[in-house]
């Protein structure tokens, strides 16, 4: 009788594993694939947000790139400087999709953000 008992457990094991192995298949697609991934400000967010995105990606990361005479600082919006201070948090901590999450305002982007003379970082 514990034979079946083990039999049918790992049974109800096997789709919980399937679904693992999936979900880090499809992480690793993208990078396996060469495909290039940046991290912006959702455009629903609101100000209150971006601005706690914008202090705590600054707190981990250097963004110098943003202060006044930098090739970041223009446009000078918050929208942009959140966007430009997440995707440098996202690609420094390897462009794992939970390191766009920022409470969820964040949008993992297959095109490049990159504008005028600010190029956004791709490490």
């Amino acid at each position: 009788m514990a034979r079946k008992v083990e039999a049918s457990t790992s049974f109800l094991a096997l789709p919980f594993v399937l679904l693992l192995l999936s979900l880090a298949a499809g992480g690793a697609a993208a990078s396996s694939q060469g495909q290039r991934t940046w991290c912006v400000a959702k455009p629903s967010s609101d100000e209150a947000t971006l601005t706690a995105n914008l202090n705590y990606a600054c707190s981990q990361v250097d963004c110098k790139v943003l202060q006044r005479g930098y090739l970041c600082f223009y446009p000078d919006n918050l929208m942009s400087h959140a966007s430009v201070a997440m995707n440098l948090y996202y690609q420094t901590r390897g462009r794992n999709y939970w390191n766009c999450h920022f409470k969820n305002s964040g949008l993992v982007t297959i095109t490049d953000p990159s504008f005028g003379s600010c190029n956004y970082a791709y490490y």
